[in-house]
């Protein structure tokens, strides 16, 4: 039983039923108007169903009145204009149908209580009410057993409706296939969108960390004031660095709108060098062709690459001799960061940060590559410029 009554309970039962009450209140003003204003208001809502407005107005209407958001399966219901004809011919369906059915339950809704009261009237001796379509004849007692059940019924018609409305607006007013499909790309982006933050941060702020933990290392074993300055030197640079690359990838986070434009690319590159330099490592670098022409995105993603093979020489291998060679030519970047193998560094690359370089090198359509070689370890990375 509480079961039953459970629906009645629940304030999205009596929305849905006022939403169905909506559909009929335009079309009883025309009553007084035309004879056949029933005929006449299904044709109407054939032209109003084109309007791309439409489909607006009817979403809001249902996620508004028909959606339970405490149940366990939410209809999925839009609220954007009519992209296509099919989306059109949907809301004339929806239009149509909400009107057949809220018409239908507009009228139970008077009659079935208009039958409980003739059924009473009759069962005490009276006349019954001539506005009744369920005649009621005769004049017997147990008329009163029978009172409760045009309104049971009627309680069965608010639930079943409701419901059935419901489902009619997920299927009519949801989203169509092409919106579905846009709508699973733009997830898709969302999540790559996370996982390239994902690995800003871990570029960003994992050199930042080396560079600390080398020079305070490299300045405690000096025991030189003067060496001891220039390693907090390098370590307050680095640390601010790594600061404003914090900043910008939270404000991308807080502003999904944000441009990357102000994200570091290869033209940057010196300050990567000089803060390897500054911990100690002895970098010689060559950087031949126009770095600057690189489009944004491989410059970006290159900046990222070098600074993520200079981490690992310095965590790995510490203040060694580093080759590093940036070079634009024949519509390819190519990287390259060599330094001699130690101990650390005596099998394939597996770490994380290696992995993320080859992510962004796959996701640009280059290639990556990281190991042993005569004696060095090399990372090797080639994007296409175009």
């Amino acid at each position: 039983m509480a079961r039953l009554l459970r629906p009645f309970t629940r304030a999205v039962t009596y929305t849905r039923w006022l939403h169905l009450f909506v559909a009929v209140v335009w079309p009883a003003m025309l009553l007084y108007l035309v004879e056949q204003w029933w005929l006449l208001s299904f044709v109407l809502l054939a032209p109003a169903g084109l309007l791309p407005a439409m489909r607006t107005v009817e979403g809001l209407q249902a996620r508004l009145l028909l959606v339970d958001r405490r149940a366990d399966e939410v209809p999925e219901i839009v609220v954007a204009p009519s992209a296509t004809w099919a989306d059109r011919g949907r809301t004339v369906l929806w239009l149509e149908a909400r009107l057949a059915l809220g018409g239908l339950v507009a009228m139970l809704t008077v009659q079935l209580p208009l039958t409980t009261e003739n059924l009473l009237r009759t069962a005490r001796g009276g006349s019954p009410d001539d506005g009744g379509w369920l005649p009621v004849h005769g004049h017997h007692w147990w008329y009163g057993l029978l009172a409760p059940l045009p309104l049971v019924l009627l309680a069965g018609v608010v639930v079943s409706s409701g419901t059935l409305i419901t489902r009619l607006a997920g299927h009519l007013l949801g989203p169509s296939p092409a919106e579905r499909l846009a709508a699973l790309e733009e997830r898709t982006e969302q999540l790559l969108e996370r996982n390239r933050i994902a690995r800003e941060l871990h570029d960003s702020i994992g050199h930042a960390l080396t560079v600390a933990v080398v020079q305070a290392g490299a300045a405690r074993a000096a025991g030189d004031p003067a060496f001891t300055d220039r390693a907090l030197g390098a370590i307050e640079d680095t640390g601010r660095a790594a600061l404003e690359d914090l900043e910008r990838v939270l404000g991308i986070l807080r502003e999904s709108e944000r441009p990357v434009s102000s994200r570091p690319t290869l033209t940057d590159a010196d300050r990567l060098l000089e803060s390897a330099r500054a911990s100690g490592a002895k970098v010689d670098a060559e950087l031949t062709g126009p770095l600057d022409t690189v489009s944004g995105p491989v410059s970006r993603e290159g900046y990222r690459i070098l600074q993520e093979a200079l981490t690992n020489v310095l965590r790995h291998a510490g203040a060694v001799p580093v080759r590093v060679r940036v070079e634009v030519a024949d519509c390819t970047l190519a990287l390259e960061v060599r330094n001699p193998l130690t101990a650390d560094m005596t099998g394939p690359g597996r770490g994380s940060g290696l992995r993320g370089i080859r992510e962004r090198a796959a996701l640009l359509g280059g290639r990556a590559q990281s190991g042993p070689d005569e004696g060095d370890w090399q990372v090797h990375v080639e994007l296409p410029l175009r």
